[in-house]
């Protein structure tokens, strides 16, 4: 009984995913803060193709 705690207690099973899922949640962090960051500026070029092109005969 002693030894299957044991093996549980140092199992690293489960420890490769809870870091990728923690890697992903840091990235899906940075990435929604850079298009917070640089979103008004994209959406004022877009703006300006799109009134470019509009405006063109």
């Amino acid at each position: 009984m002693f030894k299957q705690l044991k093996a549980l207690w140092k199992g690293e099973e489960g420890q490769g995913m809870a870091e990728y899922g923690l890697i992903l949640a840091l990235v899906a962090v940075v990435v929604i803060g850079a298009l917070r960051l640089l979103g008004q500026g994209i959406e004022a070029n877009f703006n300006e193709v799109t009134n470019g092109l509009t405006s063109s005969p």
